[in-house]
């Protein structure tokens, strides 16, 4: 399984050769800020899978968990590439919206859904987490 992706204006591209390891929709209040109010829809990834081409800019915080995460972004039109954990520092989160159209992925859970607003709609078909799930397994070693 691979996919391709860019940002906004094409100054950064991706190619990623690996199945994610997980699909989530996170409803934390950094991701909220991140998304004008909406959740983030997520693709985590081995990092090694991950090749990007281009000029990050990154932004740290401390995170609702009490893990640092680190968000990378084109520094030129502010599109999100993808975020790491330092409690995961082997995956990249990588945005749903980076990643070029078609493609098959759709969230599989629904996290932090405590920090979610009133009006936020859950499709409950998906597992749903209030807040900070166990991470993903990473894939088996050859």
């Amino acid at each position: 399984m691979s996919y391709t992706g860019r940002c906004e204006c094409g100054a950064i591209t991706l190619a990623i050769g690996a199945a994610p390891l997980a699909t989530r929709q996170c409803w934390c209040r950094q991701c909220q800020t991140l998304a004008a109010g909406s959740p983030t829809n997520n693709a985590i990834f081995p990092a090694e899978a991950v090749a990007i081409d281009g000029p990050l800019a990154s932004s740290t915080w401390t995170a609702a968990s009490g893990n640092t995460l680190t968000f990378h972004f084109c520094p030129a039109c502010g599109t999100q590439v993808y975020a790491q954990s330092s409690a995961r520092p082997h995956m990249k989160t990588v945005r749903f919206g980076v990643i070029d159209q078609p493609h098959d992925l759709a969230p599989q859970a629904i996290i932090w859904t405590q920090d979610a607003p009133g009006w936020a709609v859950f499709d409950p078909a998906l597992e749903r987490h209030p807040r900070q799930p166990a991470p993903p397994p990473s894939p088996p070693q050859d």
